[in-house]
């Protein structure tokens, strides 16, 4: 059985159309990346969006922040989703995935915040990581004029921004920070170490694949230097006391195996857990194919996730 065999067949247009990535010409993809970003844009009239500048941590550039709400609102406070775009930490702006926001803001009621955290190989770890950090402390500092609840701060990322969601989640519980009610790493890049099955198994360079994961951590990580539980959380020792999980990943994803493995340690730490591995699928499918009936289903779970957990306050 080939690959293309295992792929759910909603998928497979997609895979037979995909070029694949080039790392090699980053410097030249990442300007049309971002300028692309930014002609994709489309307005909604159920959603106001706006770009702001806040500073940066401990001196560090000041990192931009896109906010979306809903057009029509109440006074009282809303619930704020933290979200941190994919892209393996190499490209990727607060533009990235402006419709997934958008869709965040009117299925689930809340604000939500992306963050255009320092990008690889300008910046390594953990840089990053301290933009979305950063970013959480402004808003919880600010929430008064954002209208958000305090008491009801979630994050979410996808790939590389999915380790930033399971990092900020540590290192809130860590810095004794703002309190969150839900952490989604979907699919997240949270093993530096790339030794598990389907980290071998997944090699396919039409999708996202073994040599792209070992690219996006090289040029991350700081030569020599040993990753923190910070930077790669699956070098966590100890889940306890981290906020529940709600986290999905496609079969087929090089991030299978790890991503099921922190899920089970959360779960043996005490931490409430709801995962959905997805058979026939490859890395960030439900953006490559929106209309697929299973990216429609990973969609719905993720928003009735978020509802539940905003519910509760």
């Amino acid at each position: 059985m080939t690959f293309r065999d295992r792929i759910q067949p909603q998928l497979r247009d997609w895979y037979d159309a995909s070029a694949g990535f080039d790392f090699e010409h980053l410097e030249e993809f990442v300007p049309k990346c971002n300028a692309a970003e930014l002609a994709n844009l489309r307005e909604d009239p159920q959603v106001k969006a706006w770009d702001q500048m806040i500073p940066g941590p401990d001196g560090a550039p000041q990192v931009k922040i896109r906010v979306y709400a809903p057009s029509q609102r109440e006074k009282a406070p809303l619930p704020c989703l933290f979200f941190y775009h994919g892209g393996g930490f190499l490209f990727g702006t607060v533009y990235r995935q402006e419709d997934l926001c958008q869709r965040y803001v009117k299925h689930v009621g809340c604000v939500v915040v992306s963050v255009e955290y320092r990008l690889a190989p300008q910046w390594k770890m953990p840089a990053p990581l301290e933009d979305c950090y950063a970013a959480l402390l402004w808003v919880w500092t600010n929430h008064q004029t954002l209208g958000v609840d305090p008491d009801r701060l979630a994050v979410a990322g996808l790939s590389a921004g999915g380790n930033l969601a399971a990092a900020v989640a540590l290192l809130a519980r860590d810095r004794k920070g703002p309190r969150l009610c839900l952490q989604v790493p979907l699919y997240g890049e949270l093993d530096c170490r790339l030794e598990t099955p389907s980290s071998q198994e997944i090699t396919d360079r039409k999708v996202w694949c073994r040599d792209n994961c070992r690219i996006s951590w090289d040029k991350v990580l700081s030569p020599g230097h040993m990753p923190t539980q910070y930077e790669s959380p699956a070098l966590a020792k100890d889940l306890g006391g981290l906020p529940p999980l709600f986290s999905f990943i496609g079969q087929l994803d090089p991030g299978r195996d790890e991503n099921l493995t922190y899920w089970s340690r959360l779960m043996a730490a005490g931490v409430p857990v709801e995962c959905h591995v997805f058979p026939g699928c490859y890395h960030c499918f439900e953006l490559s194919v929106p209309e697929a009936e299973v990216s429609k289903q990973a969609y719905e779970l993720t928003y009735a996730a978020l509802r539940r957990a905003f519910s509760k306050g």
